[in-house]
């Protein structure tokens, strides 16, 4: 298992859980898409509406308008989430520290330990598919 950390600009920790099923030896693309596929999965599978609290939040125009509206709980795409939280990482929307070192790429390899973290840190509000 891998821990993930959500982390503020000024190092305040805003969540911290963990993802399963890693390689020992991973790039930063399959890290992401670890994180991203789990959360929506957990979110999808949940019995009620708890609202969504990962890297990439769905871009419901409707529930940024009326958010007190209430309405049925509404299926997450990962592979669109997925997409945003790529194309966000190659624009510098996060950044991402493995073991306090910033990943540099999509594409690069890194050695996952027992002990590893991986912190996400937000620069702006992500909104996606």
């Amino acid at each position: 298992m891998l821990t993930i950390k959500d982390e503020a600009m000024n190092g305040n920790v805003i969540r911290r859980f963990t993802i399963r099923d890693l390689s020992e030896e991973v790039s930063v693309r399959e890290i992401i898409k670890a994180r991203i596929y789990q959360e929506v999965q957990d979110y999808n599978q949940a019995s009620e509406e708890e609202g969504f609290e990962g890297l990439i939040k769905p871009g419901d125009v409707e529930a940024q308008l009326n958010p007190k509206k209430v309405k049925q709980k509404k299926e997450i795409d990962w592979e669109k989430q997925y997409e945003v939280a790529c194309d966000a990482f190659e624009n510098n929307g996060f950044f991402i520290l493995i073991d306090d070192k910033q990943a540099e790429s999509l594409e690069q390899r890194v050695v996952l330990h027992v002990d590893s973290e991986v912190s996400f840190i937000k620069l702006t509000t992500l909104v996606g598919g």
